[in-house]
Parts: structure tokens; C-alpha cells; sequence
């Protein structure tokens, strides 16, 4: 099995690349997040799934290890083959899923192209604990919101005033997850280094 290739970068698509491995042209389907982190040309390193059918051997190629974990997640869920993990991984960033998946936020999981309703609570059933410990591994102390229950209103408070100021609120959650927060942050400066990442 497959796991991981180092190659020169043949050609590129949205959804898929081939990779010149020692004269050997392999072909991975890709996420958008790998596509678009992609150079033009030269040498790349991919971790790779092969998923194996009856009639066909298929390799799919992630720049980052985090795509694959997740990618490994997915497709461990009933009802979830590889078409529709890629689909989830080139809509919404690993740490926001990761969060999304082990918050339970249901709603934001709906906002992905297919997935609806019942796919994301049970997305949520499955990999809630699974997912929380992938962003605890992936997750520096000092730049993740620790969600204590101390901090569990503050954070709300600070969520309800962004989205009062028109940010949705997925975009207000992953601006405050990239700010170090102690019991003594005043609101109003939570709020200020949040709108820095938001006008970006």
C-alpha cells in the first residue's frame, strides 16, 4: 500500500495531479486545499490513501498529514466514500473542521456541499472524539482557545459581538481559535485583535 510519494510535479488539476516518481507517472485525486498550496512546478512530497475497490486501485494525495488524517476519518463513516471527504476537505480548512467536528456544530458541517442534516449529525456521532483529539495533537498551547467552562460565555460574548458586526459566525470562531486568551483579556481587546484577522 501506498502511503506516501516524493516526485517531480507533471501536471495539475483542480481535483487531481500526476506525479513523475522515478520515471513513473502517478496519478492522486486531490482536495482543493492541496491544489491550491501546490508550486508550479518541481518537487513535492504527498501523504498518500490508496483506497482499494474490486475494480479499481485509487490513490489520493494530501500535502499536509492533517488532510489525511481527516481523510481517513471521513471515509470511516457510513455513507461517506472518498468523492464526498474530498468534496469536505476542499471546502473547509482541517482545524475549522476539526473544531467543527468536536464543537458539533451541525450547522456549519450543513454548510458543505453534501452534506446535509443527518450526514452532519452523524458525522458529529461518530467523530466528535476522535476529531477533538486530532486538533489536541495538531494545536499549540499558546495559540488555541482552551474551552473551559470559565471561558465558555466570554467566548460567547465575544462570538455574539462579531456576528452583530455582520461576520458569519464560522468566520468569528476561526478568528478567535488564532488568539491566546487568559482569564484577564479584556473583551474589548479579544475583539480588537479578532477584527485584525478578519479584515485580512
Amino acid at each position: 500500500m501506498i502511503a506516501q510519494l516524493t516526485g517531480e510535479l507533471a501536471d495539475r488539476a483542480p481535483d487531481q495531479l500526476i506525479l513523475n516518481v522515478g520515471g513513473v507517472g502517478y496519478r492522486l485525486q486531490i482536495p482543493l486545499s492541496t491544489f491550491y498550496a501546490l508550486p508550479d512546478s518541481g518537487q513535492i512530497k504527498l501523504q498518500v490513501h490508496t483506497h482499494v475497490k474490486e475494480d479499481a486501485i485509487h490513490l489520493f494525495g494530501f500535502l499536509t498529514a492533517a488532510e489525511k488524517d481527516f481523510f481517513t476519518l471521513l471515509i470511516g463513516v457510513s455513507g461517506v466514500g472518498p468523492k464526498l471527504a474530498i468534496t469536505v476537505l476542499s471546502h473547509i480548512p482541517t482545524d475549522e473542521l476539526g473544531l467543527a467536528l468536536a464543537d458539533g456544530d451541525v450547522a456549519r458541517l450543513t454548510a458543505i456541499p453534501g452534506i446535509g442534516k443527518k450526514s452532519a449529525e452523524r458525522l458529529v456521532l461518530e467523530l466528535q472524539d476522535k476529531a477533538g483529539k486530532l486538533v489536541e495533537a495538531g494545536s499549540q498551547p499558546a495559540n488555541r482557545i482552551r474551552r473551559t467552562d470559565s471561558q465558555d460565555g466570554f467566548l460567547e460574548d465575544a462570538i455574539s459581538a462579531l456576528t452583530n458586526l455582520g461576520y458569519k459566525e464560522s468566520l468569528a470562531k476561526k478568528a478567535l481559535k488564532g488568539i491566546e486568551i487568559s482569564a484577564n483579556t479584556p473583551l474589548e481587546e479579544l475583539l480588537k485583535n479578532a477584527l485584525k484577522i478578519l479584515v485580512k
